[in-house]
């Protein structure tokens, strides 16, 4: 798999994770949505550069110019609910991608820490042979982001895989660079060492979904 750290190079990018982060100003769910619509638009950008252009004939005003344009298809699979505020930011950018949900969740038995993962819904074109991009703000344990993909395999064999996440843990780095397509491209924000005996992403920011869109029972 081919890590793309983005924040490695300071940017504007770096002042957005440093705000979704801190927990006085997590209190603006708006602010800590759109600060990931952001992240999330400047990752896009960054991965656009790897896709296949065309040449297009374009009629001016005032003549005709030959440009390039985007040849590949793109798909944007987001995990619900915490991947919309991202899964935004990433259609801004290729707003001619097509669109796929999931609910993935982590299902805890008995009460206790471990969990396997649920995927109960999707929704999804074909993806074959398609870019298809996962958008999944927390990369913890990787589990969730594998799940997917696997139901995701049923509707097509994609031409490429990239994932869009903005905090992420080593742990699940490592995991889903075993389980992925060895050319899988991973683009992410920034990432933490730690991963807590619940699976949570340490010093991380919290549970996204909740920050973005208020807690759940």
């Amino acid at each position: 798999m081919i890590i793309n750290h983005v924040s490695k190079q300071n940017s504007i990018l770096n002042k957005f994770i440093a705000e979704i982060r801190d927990k006085n100003i997590q209190k603006d769910s708006l602010r800590f949505r759109t600060n990931i619509e952001r992240m999330g638009q400047i990752i896009s950008y960054e991965m656009s550069k790897t896709l296949n252009y065309k040449e297009k004939d374009v009629i001016t005003p005032l003549g005709i110019k030959q440009m390039q344009v985007l040849e590949d298809q793109v798909v944007l699979a987001s995990i619900l609910r915490a991947g919309l505020p991202l899964h935004m930011g990433v259609l801004h950018i290729f707003d001619d991608a097509e669109n796929a949900f999931i609910s993935a969740y982590r299902h805890h038995k008995n009460g206790s820490d471990a969990f396997d993962i649920q995927v109960d819904y999707v929704a999804t074109p074909s993806i074959e042979n398609k870019v298809l991009v996962l958008v999944d703000p927390m990369l913890a344990t990787g589990q969730s982001l594998v799940a997917v993909y696997e139901k995701l395999k049923q509707f097509g064999k994609p031409k490429h895989l990239h994932v869009i996440s903005i905090i992420g843990s080593q742990q699940g780095i490592d995991y889903i660079s075993k389980k992925l397509p060895a050319d899988t491209q991973l683009w992410i924000a920034d990432f933490d060492q730690e991963l807590n005996d619940k699976g949570y992403i340490v010093p991380g920011l919290g549970d996204a979904g909740d920050l973005a869109y208020g807690k759940k029972l």
